[in-house]
């Protein structure tokens, strides 16, 4: 991909006060997204009840807005560059705006997906954009470890906290207010970024990759849709064999077009260095990691426990403190020793946890089920960071926008798979055998800590003085 240069920006920002409220601002839209790709998570049973539908209907409702979202992220860093970041970040919040607003009042299941996917639209034009705009804003690779600490730690609150606010709002207001809640935060994130986000763009944007946004999208799509739909039409169906053989060519075809473009979507080459494929890799477990844990949490405990939404929502509390306290942690760690030492302990409690609960049953105790929520956010408090700050700090800073998205669509891959994979372990399954459905899907969330260790070990240890990202292989590639 041809790297392009960042017109300079300086005078815009003449303080460390300005720069930090720029990340006030962009951390803003990043709750707003982290939040709504789990708030939804606690009310699916509520709108079920409401809408009639089942299990599957359900994951599509959650599934339609991250694969959505995932397709079109590097785009949209790409539409960034040209047009300017605050303007796409502008243009963002306002679709996402305009899509709560019809998921609020959708009539029917098919309208709610619908406007789901659009949400995906706005959404996708959010945190990566956003992602950029910090990173430009804060050059100093220390202080830019903390700030990422910090966008982690807004990051890993919104989404561990999803279940939290959820459950409080349907209890209280019913499952439509679930995107009603949008409609406040929008609007401050408007004012604000018009106030204080300056305007960036890049002095030589990328050409938009078309035709590989469309098999980008198809392939996550055809993909993500077998999962789901697996179960229902029998994995070894003509129907399913015909979605594998096209999930295999649009995935080959994906390759074969960005690997002859002259600026392709994703850029093959990113890949070839261990630390930048760890560290996408890493995103895709942890938040397969995650969403299994939230889904099969909302399911099994309202479902087979007999938990009230608002009860539900609360049992993940420990999940959200943990994630709370140990992102800004996570910052300082990579800020002063590299990733390896947080990622090691992201991979260490996640596998913890999700062993916890290999043996779950309808019985089992509450204060094993909050013991093991809380091994499980701890882990993903010290995953965010060193992911992120990995990416985005191995490569030039002219490309810390395609870094963060690629990061950033990895991630919500990782959630659509997690959806589909928990979704598809218990569809079908009535109360009184959840607990045992669910068992391979803790296994599941053990395996993605476990692979975190071994992404781990392709992180170099960081030498006293040595700046972050400045030692890492692909940072020595990209000089």
């Amino acid at each position: 991909m041809t790297a392009t240069t960042i017109a300079p920006t300086p005078p815009l920002l003449p303080s460390s006060r300005r720069r930090w409220t720029v990340l006030a601002v962009c951390c803003l839209s990043m709750f707003l997204v982290g939040l709504d790709t789990t708030v939804v998570n606690v009310g699916l049973p509520a709108i079920g009840h409401g809408l009639h539908v089942g299990t599957r209907g359900l994951e599509w409702t959650v599934d339609a807005y991250t694969i959505v979202l995932a397709g079109l992220l590097i785009s949209s860093g790409a539409l960034a560059d040209r047009f300017g970041r605050r303007r796409v970040f502008q243009w963002g919040l306002t679709v996402f705006g305009a899509a709560s607003l019809a998921c609020a009042l959708a009539p029917s299941v098919g309208t709610l997906i619908a406007a789901r996917a659009v949400q995906g639209i706005g959404a996708s034009m959010l945190s990566p954009v956003a992602l950029a705009i910090v990173v430009n804003a804060i050059p100093d690779p220390r202080e830019r470890a903390r700030a990422i600490g910090v966008w982690a730690s807004v990051f890993g609150l919104s989404t561990a906290a999803g279940p939290v606010t959820g459950g409080a709002l349907v209890a209280g207001l019913g499952w439509r207010s679930l995107f009603w809640i949008n409609a406040p935060v929008i609007v401050a994130a408007l004012v604000l970024s018009a106030v204080f986000v300056p305007e960036s763009r890049a002095a030589k944007p990328r050409r938009l990759d078309l035709p590989g946004q469309l098999l980008l999208t198809v392939t996550i799509g055809l993909w993500v849709g077998v999962l789901i739909e697996g179960p229902r039409i029998g994995w070894t169906s003509p129907a399913a064999l015909a979605a594998y053989a096209l999930a295999v060519a649009a995935t080959a075809g994906f390759v074969w077009a960005e690997s002859r473009r002259a600026e392709p979507l994703v850029d093959p080459g990113l890949f070839r260095g261990p630390v930048f494929s760890g560290a996408v890799l890493g995103a895709v477990a942890v938040f397969a990691a995650l969403n299994v844990t939230l889904l099969l949490n909302t399911l099994y405990l309202q479902h087979a426990r007999g938990f009230t939404p608002l009860a539900a929502g609360t049992a993940t509390l420990p999940m959200a403190f943990g994630a709370t306290v140990c992102a800004p942690w996570s910052g300082r760690l990579v800020g002063r020793t590299g990733p390896r030492l947080p990622l090691c302990l992201a991979g260490g409690f996640l596998t913890a946890g999700g062993l916890c609960l290999t043996g779950l049953d309808r019985h089992t105790s509450v204060y094993l089920l909050l013991f093991a929520y809380l091994l499980i956010g701890i882990g993903f408090g010290f995953a965010n960071a060193p992911i992120t700050n990995t990416a985005v700090s191995g490569l030039p800073p002219a490309r810390a926008g395609v870094a963060g998205a690629v990061t950033s669509t990895a991630r919500q891959l990782g959630s659509a798979v997690g959806i589909a994979v928990a979704g598809g372990l218990v569809a079908g399954t009535g109360p009184a055998g959840l607990a045992h459905a669910a068992r391979p899907g803790w296994l599941l969330v053990a395996a993605c800590g476990l692979l975190l260790l071994l992404v781990a070990r392709a992180f170099r240890p960081r030498r006293t003085g040595q700046e972050p990202g400045s030692g890492t292989p692909a940072a020595a590639r990209a000089r």
